[in-house]
């Protein structure tokens, strides 16, 4: 187990240089102009020389790439993500008032779509070929296919706009963040967590309904029937701990996607998370931020896959990591 934790350390490390430098690669090389999106251009085509220069040694328009990124690095290994010049605050600190929103709202999503795909792709499976079968398919093929902003657009005119039960925005409005309740948080997210998790059933209904059908027809449980067990009987008594496996892979591969999604709807809802944020710093060529919150979306994906990893190994014993040990024959 040690050799394992360390090995996967060492993947974790290498992860990080490759996300950071890719990102804050690709950052630098965008054509957005910096100065120009969070000066604007006609703000920008009337200052002077000397403020354009002032500008743009501020925000590091005038430093190679490569200098900026070793300058970067060198805080980092300090524990300093750098400043945010958008939001004119350290990376840590914006990262770290909106990581509970984001967390909170994908952390919903994550549950709720898991638990109901994989309800919904056993019942499936126990009525393969009727109407309930051809429901939960024809559902899920359709949100597959449907983009998510899309998906969140549509819930928000619905049960927004029409029928008014859920407000249009992730935040009161006019109401000091000291003063929002619980209550109140809960009922501004409910409708960004709703469109997450009915996006991300699909995925895992349709593997599991893959998956259920494999074991409905595999030897064993057919014998299970011989003995007198019904369909469902013989899935729950023989079947649910070979659905565990892939239903965890599933769950945990996820996060990747559940957090590409919240970009989109908190973009949507005007929700205040690390979606919204990293929209903004793209726009803005903000590249601090963006690489820290890139950092910490690949650190939070990789935990999920640790997670994943290691809980196979409680469900199933023979997956657990174990030191090889050489044999030694006696002649």
């Amino acid at each position: 187990m040690a050799r394992y934790v360390v090995s996967q350390l060492g993947r974790f490390l290498l992860l990080m240089m490759a996300v950071a430098v890719v990102t804050f690669a690709l950052v630098s090389l965008s054509p957005v102009d910096p100065l120009q999106a969070n000066v604007g251009q006609a703000a920008l085509m009337s200052m002077s020389e000397e403020k354009r220069a002032a500008l743009a040694a501020y925000w590091g328009a005038d430093t190679p790439m490569l200098e900026r990124f070793l300058a970067w690095a060198g805080d980092l290994l300090h524990g300093d993500l750098g400043m945010s010049l958008r939001y004119n605050a350290p990376v840590a600190e914006v990262i770290a008032s909106r990581a509970a929103n984001s967390l909170a709202l994908m952390g919903v999503a994550w549950v709720v779509s898991g638990v109901l795909g994989f309800v919904l792709g056993v019942a499936a499976a126990l009525r393969e070929g009727r109407l309930l079968d051809r429901f939960v398919c024809g559902y899920c093929f359709v949100l597959a296919a449907s983009p998510t902003f899309w998906v969140g657009l549509l819930l928000l005119m619905v049960f927004s706009v029409r029928l008014g039960w859920f407000p249009g925005f992730s935040v009161p409005v006019g109401v000091a963040a000291a003063d929002v309740t619980f209550a109140d948080a809960l009922h501004h997210m409910a409708l960004p967590a709703i469109t997450l998790s009915v996006v991300g059933v699909a995925n895992v209904a349709l593997h599991t309904r893959a998956k259920a059908i494999d074991v409905l027809n595999s030897d064993y449980v057919r014998f299970a029937r011989a003995r007198g067990l019904t369909r469902r009987e013989a899935l729950i008594r023989h079947g649910l701990r070979n659905l565990a496996l892939p239903a965890i892979t599933l769950q945990f591969s996820q996060i990747a996607e559940i957090f590409g999604g919240s970009v989109l709807v908190e973009e949507v809802f005007s929700y205040p998370g690390l979606g919204q944020a990293a929209v903004t710093a793209g726009l803005g060529g903000d590249v601090a931020l963006l690489a820290g919150i890139a950092l910490v979306s690949a650190a939070l994906v990789f935990t999920g896959n640790l997670a994943a990893n290691l809980i196979y190994g409680l469900v199933d014993p023979r997956m657990r990591p174990v030191r090889r040990q050489k044999e030694v024959a006696d002649d």
